[in-house]
């Protein structure tokens, strides 16, 4: 499991744990609440009715049958309240009135209970004891649904408790709002943790995309290739980032340069030997014949150690190169063109013939004077194992959003054994009208502009005798017509 999909996870499994406690809570608390709502008012209307009755009895006015006539008329008016979602059609509200012992006075819902005692009902007995009274009690046993809030205030005469008027309020309608609000809870739940998922999403591609970008940048350099070195931020991440591209220079420099020492060591081991032979042959009397042919061979062993030292500063320094210094856009006609007339001399000197096809009408981005030295290491070789009065052809075609610079020859091919090794560094094969061994440089170098321009590089046999070389470059990608929907041909421009 990658690091993001864990992040999305963790967070996914954070918010269930976050919501399901506050959820839970507010379901199982919600109806507490409710009473609560509904207990707060009943208690002022339990203590204003208690003043009205303490009044009357203060004043030997009290008349049971006078409020059963006021609630038999309050219960037959016709009501039509729209609270919300419930729709109110009557009072449901009840009242009981006890004297000092508990006895009942008066019932709104059922007179046949006067007379009863009350007095160990838990509103009735707080109440007449100088305490809040308060209870609920279902009318059906063991049906919640059925639950009667009770609030009761005390009945004062001259400061003295004569009596209690208890208010009572049925929680049908708190069941009705309760079962309404719990589908609305869940769907707010719902969309809350849906949100989450997909904020949780987004974070979590968020907080891993440096780690993504810095994972493609260390794959691309353990391929070898040359990328830009990715935006990181300034967090402990870009630290990171920071760290790694500094140790990867450091081990790369480091290994560049053993690399290197061994190889130029192993290179200049052969032309140091031949000209320290000949300089401890001169110190003999040897004939001047001789003493020429022993100065002529220092002289071109010192040269080819000169070529090598040169092109190994020029492949060190392109190597180097983690992008491309200038970028413009050159077209496939100018670099034929260029690289032609650079070997026009050497193709007459060697009776050579060199063809060019009418090239692709395309325009590449990249180093001009790289590109040039590459196409012209290409035709040097070419050059080199071509037999005199040969041909060269010279070609440029696009393939799949790529310019791809050919250059064939009719010369002996590439042994077997040497098809993957002709990039290498100091890899080199015996021209065949040559005396002197080339640097091994030239096709390694010819890869690594490739490489900096993101193209390739590829030699192979032709079936006809001879090798095919092929420089491939990327062309930029055609704009999308918003229009028309449909890919723009590649023209110069």
């Amino acid at each position: 499991m990658n690091l993001g999909t864990r992040i999305f996870f963790s967070y996914i499994i954070v918010f269930v744990i976050c919501f399901s406690y506050p959820i839970n809570w507010i379901l199982d608390n919600q109806r507490t609440r409710y009473l609560e709502g509904v207990e707060e008012p009943l208690v002022d209307q339990a203590n204003i009715m208690a003043s009205l009755v303490g009044r009357e009895m203060e004043s030997k006015r009290f008349n049971p049958a006078n409020w059963l006539t006021a609630f038999e008329q309050m219960h037959a008016r016709p009501i039509s309240a729209r609270i919300y979602s419930l729709a109110k059609t009557g009072v449901d509200m009840r009242v009981y009135i006890t004297d000092d012992k508990g006895k009942l006075l008066f019932d709104s819902l059922d007179q046949r209970n006067v007379g009863k005692d009350y007095a160990d009902w838990r509103d009735v007995r707080l109440t007449l004891a100088g305490k809040y009274g308060a209870r609920t009690t279902p009318d059906v046993v063991d049906d919640p649904a059925t639950k009667v809030l009770y609030v009761a205030a005390p009945i004062l005469i001259s400061n003295r408790i004569a009596g209690v008027l208890t208010v009572g309020k049925p929680t049908t309608s708190i069941n009705t709002f309760l079962r309404n609000a719990k589908p609305q809870i869940f769907k707010v739940g719902l969309l809350a943790l849906a949100a989450a998922v997909v904020l949780s999403y987004l974070v979590s591609i968020w907080l891993t995309r440096p780690i993504r970008r810095l994972t493609r940048y260390a794959n691309n350099v353990r391929h070898g290739r040359r990328v830009d070195f990715p935006k990181l931020g300034r967090g402990d991440i870009g630290e990171m980032g920071a760290a790694f591209a500094r140790m990867q220079q450091t081990l790369e420099g480091k290994e560049y340069v053993e690399q290197y020492v061994q190889k130029l060591t192993h290179e200049v081991k052969s032309p140091l030997s031949a000209i320290r032979g000949a300089a401890e042959l001169l110190e003999e009397n040897v004939p001047s014949r001789q003493r020429s042919l022993f100065l002529k061979n220092i002289r071109n062993e010192a040269n080819r150690i000169q070529a090598l030292v040169d092109r190994m500063l020029e492949l060190s320094a392109l190597e180097n190169q983690k992008i491309l210094q200038t970028s413009k856009r050159i077209s496939a006609e100018a670099l034929l063109r260029t690289a032609v007339e650079s070997k026009r001399a050497i193709l007459e000197k060697h009776r050579l013939s060199l063809t060019t096809l009418p090239p692709a009408k395309a325009r590449v981005k990249g180093d001009r004077l790289l590109l040039n030295q590459a196409l012209s290491n290409l035709i040097q070789n070419a050059i080199d194992f071509s037999p005199a009065g040969g041909e060269i052809i010279l070609r440029s075609q696009i393939e799949a959003y790529l310019l791809k610079l050919t250059v064939e020859d009719h010369g002996s091919g590439i042994p077997d054994y040497a098809v993957n090794k002709v990039f290498n560094k100091f890899f080199s094969l015996q021209r065949p009208n040559a005396r002197e061994k080339s640097t091994g440089l030239g096709l390694n170098f010819v890869a690594e502009v490739a490489k900096l321009h993101n193209g390739s590089v590829e030699l192979e046999n032709r079936k006809t005798g001879g090798v095919r070389a092929t420089l491939s470059l990327p062309l930029p990608r055609p704009k999308i017509s918003p229009s028309v929907g449909k890919s723009r041909d590649l023209v110069s421009s």
